[in-house]
């Protein structure tokens, strides 16, 4: 076996993934974040459809659930950008 191909070889069994376990976890949290900005805003609307529900401009359905979505999505982004390996 040839210097080169001793390389080729111990390159192959070393490799790694792409992100660690702190990617995965803030992946996870914002995950979180995005569903329950979607579970927050869903409902509130009415079985009659001559019955208006104002229930659908609640501050939860119009503010805190888009912010948490947002929120999630830049989690999302953060957690992409994460190095785990720099101190």
């Amino acid at each position: 076996m040839s210097k080169q191909d001793r390389k080729t070889a111990e390159n192959k069994t070393k490799r790694e993934f792409i992100f660690q376990r702190k990617n995965y976890i803030f992946m996870f949290i914002g995950i979180a974040c995005i569903a329950l900005g979607y579970i927050l805003m869903s409902g509130g609307g009415s079985d009659d459809p001559n019955v208006f529900n104002p229930e659908i401009y609640s501050f939860v359905r119009i503010r805190l659930a888009p912010t948490l979505v947002l929120a999630g999505l830049g989690i999302e982004i953060y957690a992409i950008l994460l190095n785990p390996h720099k101190k």
